[in-house]
């Protein structure tokens, strides 16, 4: 899938990639009793808002292929300054997306719209979370917005404390 770039006019201050899992296209169609009504494209909508009321950046991106998803995770090293994710299925099975989201070394949120915890036993286990700075589970598409406000002020702690160390070496 191709990714999606919202740039704003105004000066940016980070940016920020989201990356969904597979099936999650098919959100306000499928199992709606367990992920809602909302669409995708509604959820990103929001994240937009936040963003530009926010000067951030925000690429979206999509695909339901394992390694497409670890491929735009390495393209988000040296380009993004953080990452939200929602692996999908790919959080209880892909040791090679939580290897790839280790290896950028990026601030990351795992989100998912449902609780893992309240579902079958096999999707208790997240593989990714250990390698996240954080984990929202079970608010629904508000899940995503609480992500970028934990992501938003992880960065500005990131940037902060950036700033602090070149005054230091600047004294």
């Amino acid at each position: 899938m191709d990714k999606i770039v919202y740039k704003l006019q105004k000066e940016v201050k980070m940016k920020i990639a989201v990356i969904q899992g597979p099936n999650l296209n098919m959100l306000g169609i499928r199992e709606k009793n367990i992920y809602g009504p909302m669409k995708l494209e509604d959820i990103h909508k929001q994240m937009k808002t936040f963003a530009e009321q926010n000067r951030i950046e925000i690429e979206f991106f999509q695909s339901n292929l394992e390694g497409e998803i670890i491929d735009r995770i390495q393209e988000c090293l040296g380009d993004v300054d953080g990452i939200i994710i929602n692996p999908a299925g790919y959080t209880h099975t892909s040791i090679s997306i939580r290897d790839a989201i280790s290896a950028v070394q990026l601030p990351t949120i795992e989100v998912h719209l449902s609780n893992i915890h309240q579902r079958e036993e096999f999707r208790h286990k997240s593989l990714i979370a250990p390698v996240c700075a954080g984990q929202i589970m079970g608010m629904g598409p508000f899940g995503y917005h609480l992500a970028m406000v934990g992501m938003t002020q992880i960065l500005n702690e990131v940037q902060a404390m950036k700033q602090a160390q070149m005054a230091g070496k600047q004294a």
